[in-house]
């Protein structure tokens, strides 16, 4: 029997078919050992308006729920069982190698500089690399997971501290006090309005500021993102 619409109101005619679609929501998955710091993951990366498709221990049961799920973002936490040395780690570069699209936002309890460094040799774009510390500030970590799943980076500034120690000599002495500034502000995946908002100067004196520090790096013509992202790859000291 086929189905049977009612009349709209007042017409005598049959309703439109009207569907309502419901927007795509992006799906999240969580690695943390921690039971008390997992379900407070939980609630906040729901707050970032993330499904959490699943919530796992140890690196073996995140790759499984990556391969299940295809997640959207992957939040990991370094150490993990069985070892709790690497193990978050490496299941990180396994799905950026596997599942490129899928960004991931590595949690740790210290500053590790080389972890950052193995995690943005390859490809800064859907990454990052926070002090476990930042989750309490719900707010930026939001923003935090909300870039990195839109294919940005977050980079905490004392793992960008560190990756600066580990450089042996400064090649970027040609850039002033605030260009350098700037500079680790762009490594830390802040827009130039978020630049601007922590300078407290107009955005367009930043743009400036980013030109100035292109143009002083000397790098070969291409567009104004990829100049961007060797400026920070520079400024780090990871993959050139």
């Amino acid at each position: 029997m086929p189905e049977m619409r009612s009349a709209a109101p007042g017409t005598g005619q049959e309703a439109p078919d009207v569907r309502c679609e419901m927007p795509d929501v992006r799906r999240a998955v969580i690695a943390e050992d921690s039971v008390l710091l997992r379900v407070g993951l939980v609630k906040v990366v729901e707050m970032a308006g993330f499904e959490v498709a699943a919530e796992v221990g140890d690196a073996h049961g995140l790759l499984a729920a990556v391969e299940k799920h295809r997640p959207d973002l992957a939040v990991v936490d370094v150490r993990m069982p069985p070892g709790f040395t690497d193990e978050g780690v490496r299941a990180a570069l396994s799905i950026r190698r596997s599942r490129p699209s899928t960004a991931v936002l590595l949690l740790s309890q210290y500053v590790e500089e080389r972890y950052a460094a193995d995690l943005l040799a390859a490809n800064i774009s859907g990454v990052g690399y926070l002090l476990k510390q930042r989750v309490a500030d719900v707010e930026e970590f939001i923003e935090a997971l909300q870039r990195v799943a839109d294919g940005g980076t977050a980079l905490d500034p004392q793992v960008v501290a560190q990756l600066l120690v580990r450089r042996p000599s400064d090649p970027l002495e040609r850039l002033t006090a605030r260009e350098r500034e700037v500079l680790a502000l762009m490594a830390e995946g802040r827009s130039n309005a978020g630049i601007a908002a922590q300078l407290v100067v107009s955005e367009s004196a930043v743009a400036k500021h980013i030109n100035n520090i292109l143009a002083k790096l000397d790098f070969p013509k291409a567009d104004a993102d990829h100049r961007r992202v060797l400026a920070v790859l520079h400024f780090l000291g990871v993959g050139v």
